[in-house]
């Protein structure tokens, strides 16, 4: 199917977005490859509103001239972390900010993310280990964080004390000790 009839077919649904992206592509500067990749969603995954026939179309330009399509392909996925990184952000607070009357509370609220960001993503890091280092924050305060536990001081010690049968409570251990074993300063 030519291009401009392939094009045609999708304006039909989404007119709008469709007559946008080829006005786009006729503004890209010579030597510019669009690559665009049609996929199903992940079973479960929640469908948005421009999926067109349960598909997932996403697009990227990239001007360089050499390479195969794999690569660039990997590649352009790879930086994809940043994308998670914000919307692990959301997930952390980002999304709710606490006043819309005050800039300095809203800064300070971002600030106190973007720090609980950061202790997340060094605890994934340095404690973590196995696919506990992939968790989302949602994941992470479910299954590490909401934990019952009992701090319990004997022997000018203070020990944390966890219930058994947390199914996950090997990796909270796991994790202090490797944090224990790290070297100071």
């Amino acid at each position: 199917m030519p291009g401009g009839l392939a094009w045609a077919a999708i304006a039909e649904q989404c007119e709008s977005v469709a007559l946008a992206f080829i006005a786009a592509l006729q503004r890209l500067p010579a030597g510019m490859r669009l690559i665009v990749r049609k996929e199903r969603p992940h079973p479960g995954a929640q469908l948005r509103f421009t999926d067109i026939d349960g598909h997932r179309f996403t697009a990227f330009a990239t001007g360089t001239k050499k390479g195969q399509l794999a690569g660039l392909e990997l590649r352009h996925r790879r930086r994809a972390r940043c994308e998670d990184r914000i919307r692990c952000a959301k997930d952390t607070g980002l999304r709710n900010l606490p006043s819309l009357k005050g800039f300095a509370q809203n800064q300070i609220w971002c600030e106190i993310v973007a720090l609980a960001c950061e202790l997340l993503a060094w605890i994934q890091l340095l404690a973590l280990a196995g696919q506990a280092r992939r968790w989302e924050p949602k994941r992470l305060r479910l299954r590490l964080f909401s934990v019952a536990g009992r701090l319990v001081r004997g022997g000018r010690r203070l020990r944390l004390r966890l219930a058994q049968c947390w199914p996950w409570a090997g990796q909270i251990t796991a994790a202090v000790t490797r944090l224990q074993a790290l070297p100071s300063g």
